[in-house]
């Protein structure tokens, strides 16, 4: 078969040859079909008429009606389900090598008769304009903080025009991590854009049903910020498309980054905080000229960051602990009765008591979750020592694995009074040291020897009483000693 390359070849030879058979030649063309294409004046995919015959008999000739009528009924009907129904009512009629010729006809049907598709409308995007902004899962790359998971999520904010791009870690879609994430990028950026657009976030946007479109306190932000709100249609992602978009290339990126690095494993969440600030730096650095066209119209920042936390005040149960957003608390048992302010961030919880803050708390995920500190109630512990054994939040009473090993083991020894004798253990932890506590009990779990409180009050103490290795004791020098060298060389 002539190509269109061929014959264009021929059309250049006949300029440098004496006879249309040279040039045919040349061309690698028999000389009758050369003078046809120089008769015609046109390439072979001008003169190729469209194949509009069929080869074979239609197989789906009879049935095609039934076909189009579970088609026009429900469009996502795949050819596969199609096929294997028609199979069923018509058994040994088609074979499986038909699926294909199958597949085919509903292709050609939905581009020729079938419904209209969703048309995605591109946008034109001015310079400081416009930002959106979504929380995004980072799970699945596989992120540890000293050998232990990291389950977290990126809040991600992108400037349309320019794809600049800044993201903070959070546990949760709160308000208080939408906050955070928001004023972060804001002040990185050193200015402000026009319009944040979000999708249907709970943390911002009320339901449905609600005659404000947003929170209250989501109001309260974009009034700080001079801000306009405005957020997608519930279950249509492409309405925040560019930051759906920067998701993925933003993780796929980062996930080529951990691989180059060797490892997904960081000491400190500090350490992979730095690790996503470079990132984002050197994702940015490509976009410097049309990020410089948005820092000239973006408005200035206000003069302070917008309080985003949330104030509570629960009051101290008889239980030394607090309720906050249905999570358990413990505090100090001195509080017992007392009213306290808390004030929730997006990671963590501060308590107040009067204009003191007595205690900062991590915050707990979800709800139904307890964080009991043994410290807050030892001291009442040991006075009811018979409370130990069926208390609800027992588990939070072994700081480490060594103190539920020696706990069993002081239950086997001294059936009666061994959780009395773990809970001056405890105590000892508590008011001394619980890493020294746990190197003695270490010490005597390895050595076999029988764990006892007061061994290890001794062995705390012993450990406690031995010089530091930074503790260098360095003897004052003689400088007469220096003058004798002079005197001896005289």
């Amino acid at each position: 078969m002539v190509t269109d390359r061929q014959v264009r070849s021929l059309m250049r030879y006949r300029q440098e040859c004496s006879t249309l058979r040279a040039a045919a030649e040349k061309a690698e063309m028999d000389e009758k079909t050369a003078r046809k294409y120089v008769r015609l004046g046109k390439l072979p995919s001008e003169v190729r008429k469209p194949h509009t015959w069929r080869t074979h008999p239609d197989a789906f000739e009879e049935v095609w009606p039934e076909i189009c009528d579970f088609l026009e009924n429900n469009g996502g009907l795949e050819a596969k389900t199609l096929f294997e129904d028609l199979q069923r009512r018509y058994p040994g009629r088609f074979q499986d090598g038909q699926l294909r010729t199958l597949q085919r006809r509903v292709k050609d049907w939905r581009a020729t008769e079938g419904p209209a598709r969703e048309v995605m409308f591109p946008q034109r995007h001015f310079p400081g304009r416009l930002a959106q902004s979504d929380f995004t899962h980072m799970d699945s790359l596989g992120v540890t903080i000293g050998g232990e998971a990291f389950p977290h999520m990126i809040y991600h904010f992108v400037l349309t025009y320019s794809n600049w791009e800044a993201g903070t870690i959070c546990f949760s879609e709160s308000f208080e991590s939408l906050a955070e994430g928001v004023q972060n990028a804001l002040w990185e950026l050193g200015g402000v854009p026009d319009v944040h657009q979000t999708d249907c976030l709970t943390a911002a946007v009320n339901r449905l049903d609600n005659p404000e479109e947003f929170t209250q306190r989501y109001r309260a932000l974009l009034s700080h910020y001079h801000l306009k709100g405005h957020r997608g249609q519930p279950n249509s992602p492409n309405e925040n498309g560019d930051v759906e978009q920067r998701h993925h290339r933003f993780k796929r990126a980062l996930d080529q980054a951990l691989m180059l690095r060797g490892n997904r494993d960081f000491e400190s969440r500090e350490a992979y905080e730095a690790f996503l600030r470079k990132h984002f730096e050197q994702l940015n650095s490509g976009r410097s000229e049309r990020f410089r066209e948005e820092l000239k119209v973006l408005r200035r920042l206000p003069q302070t960051r917008f309080d985003a936390c949330r104030q509570l005040d629960p009051g101290v149960s008889a239980h030394s602990t607090i309720n906050v957003l249905n999570n358990v608390y413990s505090v100090h048992s001195r509080l017992i009765g007392e009213k306290v302010h808390v004030y929730v961030y997006a990671d963590h919880i501060d308590v107040w008591y009067g204009t003191r803050r007595v205690d900062r708390l991590a915050r707990l995920r979800g709800k139904g979750k307890h964080n009991i500190n043994y410290r807050h109630i030892i001291d009442w512990l040991v006075r009811k020592p018979g409370a130990f054994e069926r208390y609800l939040y027992r588990d939070a009473l072994f700081p480490t694995s060594r103190f539920r090993m020696a706990y069993d083991m002081l239950c086997q020894l001294q059936p009666e009074r061994g959780h009395k004798e773990y809970l001056k253990i405890l105590e000892l932890a508590a008011k001394e040291s619980e890493t020294g506590v746990d190197e003695a009990l270490h010490h005597m779990l390895n050595s076999d020897e029988p764990v006892s409180a007061d061994v290890v009050e001794a062995l705390v103490k012993a450990e406690r009483e031995l010089p530091s290795p930074r503790q260098v004791r360095v003897c004052p020098v003689c400088l007469a000693d220096y003058d004798l060298l002079f005197c001896e060389e005289a």
